[in-house]
């Protein structure tokens, strides 16, 4: 009678314990969501603000803090790269989303009392990588800027140059790098299966490797945004929606296919217009 009594009792001990870490990990999901849709949000509200001060010509690149001239000083360098930073923050996060909550809900699943931290340092990582791409991207404004090679709403003038970088975004849509890192964003589990690291510090290099990833996937459709106008947020907001469908819709591959097509085809017709 002792041991079915004892038996009885482990046995409910243990449906708690498996109640307060479910419940640990729904909480912690729940706060993973909501950091998400307000990181997402603030970012867009901040590119919309900048896009309503925004009219074409001298004065709105004014309001904005940006040289309209060749000299561009380290504060318009910075207000760019800032500008940038916001913008695939706004862009990326909501793809990172399905991997982020996984983790978040894995992580809290062990027990693991970290696993919010683990969970803000594996977004952290991922978007770091997007910070620095950002800054890259800022340098290659700065040189067009320098080269008088873009219009008041930052898009590239030459229809030569235009044309290249549709035609090198296509082409690498179609490439095997692409591809693999495409199969990585669209499968979060796998991808968390085969690259678990337990701790902090494995947290945070998930979270890199995953940016990585991502990066890898969709560096090249940022390109484009110079070709449609870096701040036109119609673009912005199509390329997301774009993003979102190639690594999530059934026919994912496909549309990335499909518009590496399409974007040759942009390209080469931009070749033939002229510079």
């Amino acid at each position: 009678m002792e041991e079915i009594t004892g038996s009885m009792h482990r046995s409910a001990g243990a449906v708690r314990s498996s109640a307060i870490v479910a419940g640990f990990a729904s909480r912690n999901r729940t706060v993973a969501a909501a950091c998400i849709v307000l990181i997402t949000a603030l970012a867009w509200v901040y590119l919309f603000r900048i896009d309503s001060e925004m009219s074409p010509g001298a004065e709105s690149m004014a309001k904005m803090g940006m040289a309209i001239d060749a000299d561009w000083s380290a504060r318009d360098f910075f207000l760019t790269f800032i500008m940038w930073s916001v913008m695939m923050v706004g862009m990326m996060t909501a793809s990172a989303a399905p991997t982020l909550l996984l983790f978040s809900g894995m992580s809290s699943s062990r027990g693991d009392p970290r696993a919010g931290t683990m969970s803000v340092l594996f977004g952290a990582g991922h978007l770091s990588i997007w910070i620095a791409f950002s800054l890259l991207a800022a340098v290659m404004q700065d040189m067009l800027h320098r080269a008088a090679s873009l219009s008041a709403d930052m898009s590239v003038i030459s229809s030569s140059i235009a044309g290249v970088i549709l035609i090198g975004a296509g082409l690498y849509q179609l490439s095997p790098a692409k591809n693999a890192c495409l199969k990585r964003c669209q499968s979060p589990l796998g991808f968390l299966l085969t690259n678990w690291r337990d701790g902090n510090r494995g947290a945070l290099e998930l979270g890199l490797r995953h940016g990585m990833y991502c990066l890898g996937c969709c560096w090249a459709l940022m390109l484009v945004l110079f070709v449609v106008g870096v701040m036109n947020l119609v673009w912005v907001a199509a390329l997301t929606a774009f993003i979102l469908v190639e690594k999530f819709g059934r026919a994912g591959t496909w549309i990335a296919r499909l518009g590496g097509l399409v974007m040759i085809g942009t390209g080469a017709y931009s070749l033939g217009a002229g510079p």
